[in-house]
């Protein structure tokens, strides 16, 4: 490690994060980015990394984009983020856009800056549409960090910060369990279930055949509302533009971040339908975001759903995702006692491992190895794997060849010198 490079990390220490900065070292990660282009990132000190965890899908199309570069870079030339108390030709024309490829009757957009705003904004439209407070969400689901969305989640980024729910309003089930679901929904009394189509921070486990249509069920049977949040597994990253529609399920609303404006504007998107949305006929004013729906990010974000609606980058997809499979597969089949599964549904990926906090050390090995993916949160276990949907055959190959190098390192490293099963 380069001396600059030793006293930036003391800097950070210093004004940044003192704990995840010293995290990331005792995890043997001394990643400070610089340069970033397509699918690379590169250190401070000029190594190189194939990027597969894309800031949780921020960057599906890669990093600067040129074709979103030269748009934003031509937006500047008349617009800003503008004024959000008015109608905006930018914000207006990207609603429009959501209305037609989201599914359903998906019809109004309310904007935040972030995942977590958006999420607010979903409970908040389903709380007034609903005229019932208590929202169901899964255990060791991940909605963002603010004060409504971080209710939702995990009690892991609850309880530091003395935020957890006290009245009962929100309510965790298992994932994967109707009767559980059913349960907490017969009461009548639930405002909406808030559902991660796979959950990302839990490692994606992947929905059992017809769950995700069942709680959507259990919902119109019980006079809740159905929020996808789709911040991570939306935009392409299953095969279709929203990975809920592969499952059969029509939202009543759709949340969308990260990916919307492929990490050069932050902006996030709440798409409702009439009924959910109906307190901006009763008070516009009820919510309000200075940079929600920026217009500039809604520039962006109008290029990155062209793309995406390619012809071309459906195809794609399915090639990455079909590839990296196959190769996935023979790197298992090479240290089946130690990498025990892959979660998978169109390049949304998760890598188990047997050994409770196995991820950690193949993402170390594979950092060295000049591949960046982490660990899941909440799993540890499971390596979040997330291939951009653009790679090229040879990016593949390049890539799999290193992940088969750091996942026997890792195995040595956590087994030993054990027998490999053949």
């Amino acid at each position: 490690m380069s001396q600059e490079k030793l006293e930036f990390l003391e800097r950070s220490r210093t004004f940044w994060n003192p704990r995840k900065t010293q995290d990331w070292q005792d995890m043997g990660v001394d990643l400070v980015i610089d340069r970033r282009e397509g699918y690379y990132l590169y250190d401070m000190d000029g190594r190189r990394l194939i990027d597969v965890h894309l800031n949780g899908g921020t960057y599906n199309l890669g990093h600067r984009h040129p074709e979103l570069v030269e748009v934003l870079k031509a937006g500047t030339a008349r617009f800003d983020m503008g004024n959000h108390h008015f109608p905006a030709l930018a914000r207006t024309a990207l609603a429009e856009a959501l209305a037609l490829c989201t599914p359903g009757d998906l019809k109004y957009t309310m904007y935040g800056a972030g995942g977590a705003e958006a999420i607010e904004l979903a409970i908040k439209s389903a709380r007034h549409a609903a005229q019932k407070r208590k929202i169901v969400s899964i255990i060791n689901a991940y909605h963002g960090h603010s004060g409504l969305s971080v209710k939702a989640g995990a009690e892991r980024f609850t309880k530091i910060f003395l935020s957890e729910d006290t009245e009962g309003e929100f309510v965790q089930v298992p994932f994967n369990d109707l009767d559980a679901m059913e349960d907490a929904l017969k009461g009548r009394d639930v405002a909406a279930v808030l559902m991660e189509t796979i959950p990302a921070t839990y490692g994606f486990p992947m929905p059992h055949e017809g769950y995700l249509p069942g709680v959507k069920q259990l919902c119109e049977r019980y006079d809740a509302f159905y929020i996808a949040d789709e911040v991570q597994t939306g935009l392409m990253r299953t095969g279709d533009m929203w990975g809920i529609t592969r499952y059969g399920v029509e939202p009543d609303i759709l949340v969308t971040g990260k990916g919307i404006t492929g990490g050069l504007y932050p902006i996030s998107c709440c798409i409702a339908s009439e009924r959910c949305a109906g307190w901006l006929k009763v008070d516009g004013f009820a919510h309000m975001s200075t940079a929600g729906g920026a217009e500039l990010g809604c520039i962006v974000a109008m290029k990155t759903l062209e793309i995406l609606q390619r012809p071309e980058v459906r195809t794609m997809v399915r090639y990455v995702s079909d590839y990296m499979r196959q190769g996935l597969n023979q790197i298992q089949d090479l240290y089946p006692d130690f990498f025990v599964g892959i979660r998978q549904h169109g390049v949304v990926m998760g890598l188990e491992f047997n050994h409770e906090q196995g991820a950690k050390p193949v993402m170390k090995h594979l950092y060295e190895n000049g591949v960046w993916a982490i660990f899941s949160t909440l799993d540890p276990r499971v390596l979040q794997f997330k291939p951009g949907i653009l790679m090229t055959q040879a990016e593949c190959e390049d890539l799999l060849r290193r992940c088969e190098i750091a996942i026997g390192l890792a195995r040595q490293e956590v087994m030993g010198g054990q027998r490999r099963i053949a």
